[in-house]
């Protein structure tokens, strides 16, 4: 029989509240299904300390805490040592640090990408490379912090549906804080890559015979039956955690936000814990301005796409998501409210790009000596449309999120290469066009004409780009 030491199903804390999206009801407790008692809405975490616009003269002071945040990359305490910790001023208190379950998360790289930039004719283009976490996505950041209080709560199991990266990620951190964990699956929708992860830490894992939707249901049901703590990006805890992207992000920037934040979409999770750290530094005066935070969905998963352009962002477009960037093949995004608020507050911009186009743009930051997985190209693929389309200017800044690694999806990589990524679709003949980013391996006898015939060939056909 299931058991847990904590003796009820929530979480309370005497400090920060729990916030309804919709109707805004606070709460100082959420039930195990992170919804509102009220309206049935999703959750997210407020502290009046956040808001120093609110008039509020407990709020934080900017300078100070731009000057903590920096003394402790100094430091060698495990919470300072954490990407995601270090800015735990804007983050929900723990009560003890001894239950912070930490693999020191985030301190990823800023990537300038010079070879893109040519590309896309935005000559100031950065990557945020979330895929350099420990468990190879950007996931890490909110789990350290859901973890933690699943584990302050004494939660033995904690829970989640998957594409592949959270279950990876909430099994590394399960087993680091001594929890178990349960991983829901869509059966052979996902890459092994990721599977593998999830299974090396020792997680109890479930194929499921339905979608990423369908398995999210099921988890939603379960942890009302059940003490098994849920640890999607349904936990507000998660997009707590989420958001020290953005501030890790304006702090390697010196504070002077780019023009342009472009994030993929698939549950929606990262672009509103973007969007809220965004909105909050603003309010307490860590920048001056806010930068348009835009969101690119794969064609044939585009709920959002829909949804803005069929019903205003009114009403939720489901569809049935189908797409070789696994990582955003969802058709019911749990966030999609969050997201479209985050939108209107930055004037950001929404839009798809095809398979085609998503090869294309991961072949091209490849060229950058960057390797990340399909659903971080999308990024790149989304920035050149809006910049065809004039929303994004030329002089402007841009800042790329990239959320996973190259590695979670080798065989997308294998498949493009030897072009077969493709092949048997109504796309194949429009794929030919990718026949020059192609780099398949190469079978040789094994002698040194053969290696310096095909050096010289390789010399013609791709001569060498200049390195700035």
């Amino acid at each position: 029989m299931l058991s847990s030491t904590t003796s009820e199903s929530s979480v309370r804390h005497a400090e920060f509240r729990f916030r309804c999206i919709a109707c805004g009801d606070l709460s100082e407790v959420a039930s195990q299904h992170f919804r509102c008692s009220r309206c049935s809405d999703l959750l997210e975490i407020s502290d009046p300390r956040w808001n120093k616009a609110a008039e509020n003269s407990a709020a934080l002071d900017a300078a100070s805490l731009k000057s903590i945040w920096k003394q402790r990359r100094l430091s060698l305490l495990p919470v300072d040592l954490s990407g995601v910790w270090r800015f735990r001023e804007l983050l929900p208190a723990v009560e003890d640090q001894q239950h912070v379950t930490t693999l020191r998360e985030g301190n990823t790289p800023l990537y300038e990408l010079p070879q893109c930039a040519r590309i896309s004719g935005v000559p100031h283009l950065f990557a945020k490379h979330q895929g350099m976490n420990p468990t190879g996505s950007f996931k890490d950041t909110g789990m350290t912090v859901a973890a933690s209080f699943a584990r302050q709560a004494g939660f033995r199991w904690v829970a989640c549906a998957s594409t592949g990266n959270t279950s990876a990620s909430m099994a590394a951190y399960a087993a680091r804080g001594g929890m178990r964990s349960l991983v829901l699956v869509p059966e052979g929708k996902i890459s092994w890559s990721k599977l593998s992860q999830a299974l090396d830490y020792g997680a109890v894992t479930c194929q499921l015979r339905t979608d990423f939707d369908g398995c999210l249901r099921l988890l939603q049901e379960l942890v009302l039956r059940v003490p098994v703590y849920q640890l999607n990006s349904i936990n507000p805890f998660r997009l707590e955690g989420q958001k020290t992207l953005a501030l890790e992000l304006l702090e390697q920037l010196d504070w002077q936000p780019p023009d342009h934040i472009i994030v993929p979409g698939g549950n929606l999770g990262n672009s509103s814990a973007i969007g809220k750290a965004l909105l909050e530094a603003r309010d307490l005066g860590l920048i001056s301005r806010l930068p348009k935070l835009s969101v690119i969905q794969a064609e044939g998963a585009n709920a959002l796409v829909r949804t803005l352009r069929e019903t205003g962002g009114k009403r939720l477009i489901i569809v049935q998501a189908e797409t070789h960037a696994t990582a955003i093949r969802i058709g019911n995004p749990a966030s999609w409210k969050k997201a479209v608020h985050v939108l209107e507050a930055t004037g950001g911009a929404c839009e798809q790009v095809s398979e085609i186009e998503i090869a294309q743009a991961k072949a091209e930051i490849g060229t950058e000596g960057i390797g990340c997985e399909p659903a971080s190209a999308v990024t790149l693929a989304g920035l050149k449309k809006l910049v065809r389309q004039g929303f994004v200017k030329p002089q402007e800044s841009v800042v790329l999120i990239l959320t996973g690694n190259l590695l979670k999806d080798p065989d997308f990589t294998m498949e493009f290469h030897r072009g077969d990524l493709l092949k048997g679709t109504a796309r194949e003949k429009e794929s030919a066009a990718l026949q020059p980013l192609r780099r398949p391996p190469v079978v040789l006898d094994a002698t040194l004409d053969a290696v310096i015939r095909t050096l010289e060939l390789a010399e013609k056909s791709d001569p060498p780009r200049s390195v700035e």
